[in-house]
């Protein structure tokens, strides 16, 4: 996309706080972030949300902004959040192998069709969005409350509830599709 003639006008009014100046700034590169993060994620939601992370970030950050390259800039911030993004899925990761290492240490006792309902419920877990996977390995893996779950999420606890809720209902659905 081609940059309007009047960035550099743009970039100082958002550094001065006109809402304007912000809202042209997004118009101008939302679509360009989007592409990027889709690209990298392959995930229509995620990249919606990183896109709006950037842009909340970007409010904190437009400050610290000096003349020079503002597409550099702003790709340099928007790497860094897909970044945090990785490690986050990558604890994500390491909090279930732990969990599924330590659930191999019980299964030792554990009848075959067991073990294999665990493992079947792994499986499943993975295909679920990210959000979701997150909210039931937070609220059963590492035992977190709902009224705990809704505070780290900052949401009112009937959204944590029902969105567990709805989760455990796709979740089972999976179970049962892949039974057999």
């Amino acid at each position: 996309m081609k940059h309007p003639e009047n960035l550099s006008q743009i970039v100082a009014g958002c550094r001065k706080g006109d809402r304007q100046s912000f809202s042209q700034l997004v118009d101008i590169y939302a679509t360009r972030c989007y592409s990027y993060f889709y690209r990298l994620t392959g995930d229509p939601k995620q990249s919606s949300d990183l896109v709006s992370e950037l842009f909340i970030k970007l409010l904190g950050k437009i400050g610290s902004y000096r003349d020079g390259l503002f597409d550099a800039w702003l790709f340099k911030i928007a790497s860094n959040i897909f970044y945090d993004h990785l490690r986050g899925r990558q604890r994500q990761k390491k909090l279930l192998e732990e969990k599924f290492l330590q659930q191999n240490q019980a299964d030792k006792g554990k009848t075959r069709s067991e073990t294999e309902t665990i493992d079947r419920l792994h499986i499943q877990l993975e295909k679920l969005d990210t959000e979701t996977a997150e909210l039931l390995m937070l609220r059963f893996y590492s035992g977190l409350s709902f009224k705990e779950l809704a505070e780290i999420r900052s949401e009112p606890i009937g959204t944590t509830l029902s969105k567990v809720h709805r989760g455990l209902k796709k979740l089972r659905q999976l179970m049962e599709n892949d039974n057999g």
